[in-house]
């Protein structure tokens, strides 16, 4: 018989919300793997539990060298308890590797829910929730966010990262420079803790406040692109967004044919307006055959 890998999730802040399940899975697991143990001690005290188990560690700087371990202890038939420092295992934190290693070997893998940064800053954004997608964080070097953001500047969805408080400032101005300087959007700032702040406005205003510097665990929740109709997107347009899908990595084909469902409009349409570019320019046209 395998054993089970329980992804557990911890509180993002207040102590409080740490689910109820959690203390019973801490006490009763054969394994447990934190990200931190240091935390890990903290958060077993606060709860009032002991764990019965070895605790390991389980973070970035270890986590291909120990997930064979850790498989082979599934496969040994232990319940192994993975926990990270706030939140869900996998998301922007350890434990993808973990998982899809378990589930290759057929071991069953469950999870304990539990707060979730993201979820809490959609949910007090004020903006639109039906439709999300999340980002996680950007690229530290300003090229490589720049080029990350205009992948998704046509996205409808609302979107939602994470950040850094001391790169905070510096994303929120990319932001407004590729997304424009009125789009809506939220820095949720230490969310569920003592000092929680939800600042809402447009892009531009909200770098201008975090210039003045920002501390804190932060989500960055921002508003979809606009409803645009065919007539609101001219050649030049339509070239740009072929331009970002092909350094995105999309061949010219798929890449035309995306913007043409963007933009409600026949392929015909988008493809003549990359060749006229190339005609006219050719340093502003797509480069890839």
């Amino acid at each position: 018989m395998t054993g089970t890998l329980v992804l557990a999730g911890t509180p993002i802040g207040d102590i409080a919300d740490a689910p109820p399940r959690l203390a019973e899975e801490l006490a009763g697991a054969d394994v447990v793997a934190a990200e931190d143990t240091r935390r890990l001690r903290r958060l077993t005290q606060a709860l009032g539990v002991t764990p019965k188990g070895r605790v390991v560690s389980y973070f970035e700087g270890n986590e291909s060298a120990r997930t064979p371990e850790l498989v082979e202890e599934l496969l040994g038939g232990a319940r192994v308890l993975l926990v990270t420092d706030a939140g869900m295992p996998s998301v922007s934190d350890p434990g993808y590797r973990l998982v899809a290693a378990a589930v290759e070997r057929d071991v069953k893998v469950t999870a304990v829910p539990g707060p979730s940064a993201v979820l809490t800053a959609l949910a007090l954004s004020g903006l639109p929730v039906d439709r999300f997608c999340f980002e996680g964080f950007l690229p530290r070097k300003a090229g490589e966010r720049l080029s990350r953001l205009r992948e998704v500047a046509g996205e409808r969805r609302t979107l939602v990262y994470f950040e850094a408080p001391h790169r905070l400032d510096d994303t929120l101005a990319a932001m407004a420079e590729v997304f424009g300087a009125d789009r809506r959007a939220a820095v949720c700032r230490e969310l569920t803790k003592t000092y929680e702040e939800v600042r809402r406005g447009p892009l531009a205003e909200l770098a201008r406040w975090a210039a003045e510097g920002v501390r804190g665990e932060i989500t960055v929740v921002v508003e979809g692109a606009p409803e645009t109709g065919p007539e609101e997107l001219d050649a030049a347009e339509l070239v740009r967004r072929v331009r970002v899908r092909e350094e995105a990595g999309e061949r010219r084909k798929e890449a035309i044919a995306a913007v043409a469902v963007e933009a409600g409009l026949p392929k015909r349409v988008v493809f003549d307006a990359v060749v006229q570019a190339k005609k006219s320019d050719p340093s502003q046209a797509p480069t890839t055959p």
